[in-house]
């Protein structure tokens, strides 16, 4: 059986892209997946999930850098929203419990 490993580029049926490194056949290390919506997720995967630190880019445009725990955003991150405010806090999962505006001084 053919298992990919190493640095790669794969397109799947449904116009997904992931540019980056492949272990055991699975998205392992860092890489960039664009999904054809206009999402990006470009940071640390393992099996096949985001996992680390990571920038995941919504359609809309707003942002979270964080890190992530099994394709969950977990932990100290910035979210950036379609205005580019930045707002700071601590997430789990979809909540954000915390969250404050970041100020620019």
């Amino acid at each position: 059986m053919l298992q990919r490993n190493g640095h790669g580029v794969h397109t799947s049926a449904n116009g997904m892209t992931y540019i980056g490194t492949w272990k055991n056949d699975k998205m392992n290390g860092t890489g960039r997946l664009e999904h054809p919506s206009g999402a990006v997720y470009e940071g640390e995967f393992k099996d096949n999930m985001f996992h680390g630190a990571g920038t995941y880019t919504f359609p809309s445009g707003a942002k979270y850098i964080g890190p992530f725990n099994e394709n969950k955003m977990e932990g100290e991150g910035d979210f950036i929203d379609e205005n580019g405010v930045v707002w700071t806090g601590t997430f789990s999962g979809s909540a954000a419990v915390g969250l404050k505006q970041k100020l620019r001084m």
